[in-house]
């Protein structure tokens, strides 16, 4: 009698232990705004210190967003087919604010940044970057 609560018990805790939340589209890693500019705009995972003269970035890991000047928290996200919607809270040194962006994933390595409402050639393409 007692193995069946023993047995509940196990599969719940391998279950909260491996559940993480899924998203069908990665954009985990650095992304810079060119491609061919990645070394100078990242050191390993973080920003080299003179990055901001090299294009924009960003780096995502998980719900985490860091960029050049602040840093965010996703805290909602929505995909829609190829295009990813998401909340983010963010601070910088000066100010705490909620943000939204959308990236259409153009490849496994490219995305870019969209503007919803607005027309397509305002949009920023950023590259991923193998480091």
């Amino acid at each position: 009698m007692l193995k069946m609560p023993v047995l509940i018990v196990s599969l719940a805790a391998s279950w909260m232990t491996f559940w993480s939340p899924a998203y069908a589209t990665d954009l985990n890693g650095p992304w810079a705004t060119d491609g061919s500019a990645c070394n100078r705009v990242f050191v390993t995972i973080s920003f080299q210190r003179d990055s901001d003269q090299f294009g924009g970035g960003f780096i995502m890991e998980g719900n985490k967003v860091r960029g050049q000047m602040q840093s965010c928290t996703i805290k909602a996200r929505t995909e829609d087919g190829k295009t990813v919607h998401m909340l983010a809270v963010c601070a910088s040194d000066i100010m705490a604010s909620n943000i939204q962006f959308s990236a259409k994933i153009l490849d496994d390595n490219t995305i870019a940044r969209i503007f919803p409402g607005l027309p397509d050639e305002l949009a920023v393409n950023y590259s991923r970057c193998a480091l």
